[in-house]
């Protein structure tokens, strides 16, 4: 789980992911075992023209995970030589590790028009929308604390006090539930994918992301 985030991203940087980019943000988060990893996976192979936001980490790859594709791992001095220089949007400090999200990519991705997803918690989405007013922020529910309790165990990765103190995480963290613009019941995979997309492409839709996207179409048909 992440921690409390630090915006510290360069101004000219957040400058120009400032309306009116043709391209939107997404931003989902969930407690620890609500299913994010599986929704996003599925919504990626469903939407191809998507980008993930890979975020940086100074810890360990887990079993199974690739540098690059899940994070970009890098050792504590390159970390902090990339947050002194501006290049992250956000960064927080969560078990002796640090975390991060790169400003200057989603910059580059968003203003070429390009949709963008970010994984990150609640806090970590609060600053993202107070950075980047136009981001459509996403919650997943579990269906219960018992599945969610149950998903938490059947990874193995975890000892059973850490994973009690996740699901007490998981009680804070959906208290927050109020603060998205969405929020997804994950209790049958295939629904949730199916909700998930809508809410992508009616964002999509919006008049003032369609009037920066379609901007020279708009001008012809009103001024022919």
């Amino acid at each position: 789980m992440r921690g409390p985030a630090d915006p510290t991203a360069a101004p000219t940087v957040i400058a120009t992911l400032a309306p009116p980019a043709s391209g939107c943000l997404f931003v989902l988060a969930a407690p620890s075992g609500a299913g994010k990893t599986s929704l996003v996976r599925a919504l990626l192979e469903r939407e191809p023209g998507m980008r993930l936001s890979v975020s940086y980490t100074t810890r360990v790859p887990r079993p199974g995970e690739r540098d690059g594709v899940d994070y970009h791992f890098v050792d504590e001095a390159t970390f902090l030589a990339l947050r002194d220089r501006g290049e992250f949007l956000e960064h927080a400090h969560v078990h002796g590790h640090w975390y991060a999200t790169s400003a200057t990519w989603l910059a580059a991705q968003v203003a070429a028009g390009h949709d963008v997803l970010l994984e990150i918690d609640w806090q970590g989405a609060r600053q993202v929308r107070t950075l980047i007013p136009g981001s459509v922020l996403i919650f997943i529910l579990p269906p219960s604390l018992a599945s969610l309790e149950e998903r938490l165990n059947r990874r193995g990765q975890d000892a059973p006090e850490v994973i009690a103190r996740r699901v007490d995480a998981a009680r804070e963290e959906m208290r927050h539930v109020g603060e998205f613009d969405y929020v997804i019941m994950n209790q049958d995979f295939a629904r949730a994918v199916d909700d998930l997309s809508v809410i992508v492409r009616a964002a999509r839709l919006a008049a003032s992301r369609q009037q920066a996207r379609h901007a020279v179409l708009i001008a012809k048909l009103l001024h022919p």
